[in-house]
Formats: structure tokens, sequence, C-alpha cells
């Protein structure tokens, strides 16, 4: 019973033709600054025309530009971390195998 429940509770959001919206990186971001861009392209457009169809096209056109921008801005900064993380664990490594022999760089032989 405890089963059915949780698994109802981790289904999360889907869109037609995409994965799990929620466990997907950067998805429910990338969508919440796409609506705003949207809306606020639309009215921009619209208040500045009074053009209701066009202003709706230039609204649709805003929510997919800034979907996708902010989709690839955020995935960028994504991998620009995992490599960042990656780079940080092997120095710990090295450090970690390193220490207190004679490869050590911080080990400098001279004079006692």
């Amino acid at each position: 019973m405890a089963g059915e429940e949780q698994e109802k509770n981790d289904k999360g959001f889907r869109l037609p033709g995409f994965v799990d919206v929620q466990r997907t990186p950067c998805a429910r971001e990338a969508l919440l600054h796409g609506a705003a861009g949207s809306l606020v392209a639309g009215l921009l457009h619209f208040l500045a025309t009074s053009r209701v169809k066009r202003s709706f096209d230039v609204g649709y056109a805003g929510f997919f530009l800034t979907t996708l921008g902010s989709w690839c801005y955020c995935r960028m900064h994504n991998a620009q971390l995992r490599v960042q993380q990656r780079i940080i664990q092997e120095g710990i490594k090295n450090k970690i195998i390193y220490e207190g022999s004679g490869l050590d760089p911080n080990n400098k032989p001279g004079p006692p």
C-alpha cells in the first residue's frame, strides 16, 4: 500500500514526447524561464502594437527561444561543474598517493 503511494508521488510531471521533467536536469527551470519569457514577449508586443494574433506568435517564439537558451546555458554550466569536480577529485587522489614520498611536489629537499 505504501509502495503504491510512493510510486504515485515519484511519478512527477511529464510532458508528451519528453522524459520526466522532475528528474531531467535543468528541464524544470528551463520551462519556467520559457513561460516567463513568453509572457513578457507577448505582453510587450501586444502593448506596443495591439495585434493579438501576432502577439501570440511572438509569445510562442519567446517561449521557444527562452526555454532553449536557458536549457543550453544550464547544461553547459553543469558540464563545467562536472569537469571541475573531476579535476579536484583527481588532485585529491594524487595528493593522497604521493604524500610523504619523493614525488611529492610539496616535499622540498633541502638542507635540514
